[in-house]
C-alpha cells in the first residue's frame, strides 16, 4: 500500500469546505461513466472515483487549464486523486453524523448545486458564443474598423536645468552620439543606460509637451529643450512607422474574453427580462455598517458567479 501524505491544515480547510458539496455525489455501486472513455481510478466504500473527477478537481484548484490533459500515471494525478478520496471520506462521515440534514447544511448544499448548474449553463452558452468562426469574424471586423496609426521611436536626454539642456544641444551639434550623451548626462535613470531609448509609441501616449514638439518631425531630427515637470528634455526622432496591427493569435485572448462576456451578459438580460426579481434591500439599509458586506458582493459576468 502506498504511504499517504500527512494532511496539512490548509488542505483540511479546503476539504471541509467541499465535503458537504460532494456528499450528494457518487451514490450507488454501479455507475455509468460520466464522460466518454472515462475510467474508475479508485473506490471509496463502493463509491467510484472517476478519472474525470480528479481532472475536474485539478482544474478547480488551478493546477491545470480547462483544456489541458491530465495523465493518470502522473504524480499530479496521484496527488489530486488522494485529495478527492479524502473529500469523499469526509463527506461520508458528515452524512453518517447527520450533518447534511440540518437547515443550514441544506441551504449550503443548495447554494453549491445552484453554483454548479449556473457554471454549467455558462459553459454551454460560452461554447456556443466563442466559436472559431465568431473569433475570426470579430477579428476581421476590428481590422476593417481600425485606423492606421503612426508610431514614433524617440530617444530622450533629460537635464535638470535649461542651461544644461542647452549644453547638451551644443555637444550634439559637435557630432557626439546621442546614445553616449544620454548615458553620460541624462538624469532619467529609466532610459539613460539604454541610450535614452523610449521605444515605439503613438503620440497620444507620450507626455503632452513631447507630443506637441514631435508633431511633423522626421527621423534623425533633434528637438528641444522642452520644459517638463521633471526637467528639460532633448528628444531625437529615431524612426516613424505605421503601427502594426495585432495578428489573430495575438488578439485571440481579448476577443475570447469579449465574446464570453457578451454571451453571458445577453443570457442574463434575457433571464432577468423573464423573471420576477425583487430587491428588498433598501438604500438606507445598504448604507448601514451591518450591510457593508453587500457592497462587496458583485456579479462577475466572466465567471457567472457572485464574488
Amino acid at each position: 500500500m502506498r504511504a499517504r501524505r500527512p494532511l496539512t491544515s490548509l488542505f483540511l480547510v479546503a476539504v471541509v469546505g467541499l465535503a458537504l458539496g460532494l456528499s450528494a455525489c457518487g451514490r450507488g455501486g454501479d455507475e455509468a461513466a460520466p464522460e466518454k472513455n472515462d475510467r474508475v481510478v479508485a473506490k471509496v466504500n463502493d463509491r467510484a472515483v472517476w478519472a474525470s473527477d480528479v481532472r475536474r478537481e485539478a482544474v478547480a484548484q488551478g493546477l491545470i487549464g480547462e483544456d489541458d490533459p491530465l495523465d493518470v500515471s502522473s504524480e499530479l494525478f496521484r496527488r489530486v486523486m488522494d485529495e478527492v478520496v479524502d473529500q469523499k471520506l469526509l463527506a461520508a462521515e458528515a452524512e453518517r453524523r447527520g450533518l447534511d440534514s440540518s437547515p443550514a447544511a441544506q441551504r449550503r448544499l443548495q447554494a453549491v448545486r445552484e453554483r454548479i448548474l449556473g457554471d454549467m449553463l455558462v459553459e454551454k452558452v460560452v461554447s456556443g458564443a466563442v466559436s472559431e468562426q465568431a473569433v475570426e469574424r470579430l477579428y476581421a471586423e476590428q481590422q476593417r474598423l481600425a485606423r492606421a496609426t503612426e508610431e514614433i521611436r524617440v530617444r530622450l536626454i533629460l537635464a535638470p536645468t535649461r542651461e544644461q539642456a542647452d549644453a547638451v544641444l551644443g555637444v550634439l551639434g559637435q557630432g557626439a552620439a546621442f546614445e553616449a550623451v544620454a548615458a553620460q548626462r541624462s538624469i532619467d535613470d529609466a532610459t539613460r543606460y539604454s541610450g535614452g531609448d523610449l521605444g515605439y509609441s503613438t503620440l497620444d501616449v507620450l507626455p503632452g509637451a513631447y507630443a506637441t514638439a514631435l508633431q511633423g518631425t522626421t527621423p534623425g531630427q533633434v528637438v528641444g529643450p522642452i520644459q517638463t515637470e521633471t526637467g528639460w528634455a532633448v528628444l531625437k526622432v529615431e524612426d516613424r512607422r505605421v503601427e502594426t496591427p495585432p495578428t489573430l493569435e495575438q488578439a485571440r485572448p481579448q476577443i475570447v474574453r469579449y465574446l464570453t462576456y457578451e454571451g453571458v451578459r445577453q443570457l442574463l438580460e434575457q433571464l432577468r427580462g423573464k423573471a420576477d426579481v425583487e430587491i428588498t434591500l433598501t438604500d438606507a439599509q445598504a448604507a448601514t455598517p451591518d450591510a457593508t458586506l453587500a457592497d462587496k458582493v458583485k456579479f462577475s459576468p466572466a465567471a457567472g458567479n457572485a464574488t
